[in-house]
């Protein structure tokens, strides 16, 4: 679908009904067209599966029918770990439906990060997979969780989903739900302290559909979806899950495909020729080791490819233009917002442009003072606080929300230019924030598990450029006494990280130096360790 850039910027309203609600939608998709396939999953050891409408609209209400009988209100908050399964929709629908408030978890956290998520937000039921019981299990007792239920199989005092849910009605009358009700607490990282609590509403899942959907992934509700098929390659823990195969795929009624197996690019290019995908969204590095595979050997069914979690180099663009005459585009947002900035479909894509703005959310470029800049002047992306596209705070944080909403704007924390055509142009990140083959990492996290370990008595972490994965995390480490550098110690310290912390943010460069730069009230300067890296 190619849109005109100023007609619909200019004939855009918002319509968010004051009763809408995702699991609402589901229950209109059923009554409309029950029998299409809403998910179709295949895993790595070639099981298979599907659902339609309909399948999600009985799961959904016997899930949330199940959690009622455990207890569960309205506003609870439900805890969730859970890799790509058939089930995982029938989770999240379920337990919004109840009136839960869904608290994504990545499966690739710690225990220590599941407990500070369950304490922070007051969860008291957790939803896991089987293979992931054992992180609950080490921190439930420090925790406020009372409620325990196991997807796939047996564990020690655990509630198997498959008993819980079985012999329940497919019919729920739950508690009314509102666009303004919220719905989900989605944790973000920042650079000075503990991951943030981003609450999101109901009204999130509609503006998804009003903005993602025609925007960037180029589909609408009203469209004949039957030959789509849409595969969003995130994983279920993260804000993008709910960005693209809840808040795009499951809003428009789309058929959407989901693999529960580790990246390779030649086996997902294998797939999307299997399959027949029609719309990817990927992120750059998985572009990046595409564009190394031989792509005029596979014949896809592309009809749009995207690209989100940090800029899109030049490379893949025009490699994935040459074999399957498909640009990639890419969009920018936050877990705080829908998608600001997209390439849109039908426009011209710069590459390393983030884009135009989206209609509707009046995203801009402003100053320290909150003046907007002019065209090629640096400052910070900012959204007007009014708009719908963007959360309302973080949950039960007043001083956070103090810090982040300035005057008439919220602002990203993250910097960019804009040139005569109105494109915007990353430029840098306020608040230091690394990105690194699409994950979103603080450095505080990185440096404080660095500096409990023995050897470390000072550290700073920064994104450091790499071919594939963007940036990597690298680490600048000042040594305590009687510890001197080396190899062995480097390769201690990362191993060390990768049992503290997730696995993606450990660091894959160390330098060791005699001192960080900081600024004269002791604060490290890391855009000097930045520039350096880029030099």
């Amino acid at each position: 679908m190619a849109v005109s850039y100023t007609d619909e910027r200019d004939s855009f309203e918002w319509d968010i009904p004051a009763a809408y609600n995702i699991p609402a939608v589901i229950e209109s998709h059923a009554d409309s067209f029950g029998d299409r396939i809403a998910l179709r999953f295949l895993d790595s050891d070639g099981r298979r599966a599907e659902r339609t409408y309909d399948d999600l609209r009985r799961d959904m209400n016997r899930f949330a029918n199940a959690l009622e009988s455990l207890g569960v209100e309205k506003g609870d908050r439900v805890i969730h770990l859970l890799p790509r399964e058939p089930d995982v929709f029938a989770i999240q629908l379920g337990a919004l439906k109840r009136g839960a408030l869904l608290v994504p978890s990545s499966s690739m956290l710690k225990p220590k990060d599941i407990e500070f998520r369950a304490n922070d937000c007051n969860a008291t039921t957790a939803v896991v997979h089987e293979s992931l019981v054992g992180m609950v299990d080490e921190v439930r007792d420090d925790t406020p969780l009372e409620r325990f239920v196991v997807l796939g199989g047996d564990a020690d005092r655990w509630t198997q989903f498959a008993e819980l849910v079985d012999g329940e009605s497919d019919r729920h009358d739950g508690p009314a739900l509102a666009a303004e009700d919220p719905m989900s607490i989605n944790y973000t990282s920042g650079t000075t302290g503990k991951p943030k609590p981003v609450l999101h509403r109901h009204r999130w899942m509609r503006c998804f559909e009003l903005v993602n959907a025609p925007y960037w992934w180029g589909v609408t509700a009203d469209d004949d979806l039957s030959d789509e098929l849409l595969w969003a390659t995130t994983g279920t823990g993260w804000a993008k899950w709910f960005w693209s195969p809840v808040g795009v795929g499951l809003t428009t009624g789309a058929t959407q495909f989901v693999y529960a197996g580790e990246f390779d690019p030649g086996t997902f290019l294998n797939i999307m020729e299997q399959e027949e995908v029609t719309r990817l969204c990927a992120v750059p590095t998985q572009y990046r080791m595409f564009a190394q595979h031989d792509l005029g050997s596979y014949d896809l069914q592309l009809r749009e490819a995207l690209s989100a979690g940090e800029p899109l180099n030049r490379e893949p663009i025009e490699a994935f233009r040459e074999a399957f005459d498909v640009t990639p585009r890419d969009g920018y947002g936050q877990t705080e917002t829908v998608a600001l900035l997209t390439n849109y479909p039908g426009i011209d894509v710069k590459p390393g442009s983030m884009g135009k703005p989206t209609p509707g959310l009046g995203t801009t470029i402003i100053d320290e003072d909150g003046a907007e800049v002019g065209v090629g002047e640096i400052g910070e992306i900012a959204v007007p606080v009014d708009s719908p596209g963007i959360f309302d705070g973080y949950y039960d944080k007043p001083h956070l929300d103090e810090q982040t909403f300035h005057g008439d704007y919220y602002r990203t924390g993250d910097l960019a230019s804009r040139d005569e055509d109105g494109y915007f142009f990353f430029e840098g990140r306020a608040d230091d924030i690394i990105i690194s083959a699409g994950y979103r990492i603080g450095p505080f996290e990185v440096e404080d598990a660095l500096v409990s370990h023995e050897a470390v008595a000072e550290a700073a972490a920064v994104g450091s450029p790499h071919e594939e994965r963007g940036s990597i995390v690298k680490a600048f480490v000042v040594l305590t006494d009687g510890y001197e550098g080396s190899d062995d110690l480097v390769a201690d310290l990362q191993a060390f990280m990768k049992a503290e912390t997730a696995p993606y943010k450990y660091p894959r460069e160390i330098e060791f130096v005699e001192a960080l730069p900081k600024t004269s009230s002791g604060k490290i300067r890391r855009i000097e360790l930045r520039s350096q890296e880029r030099e």
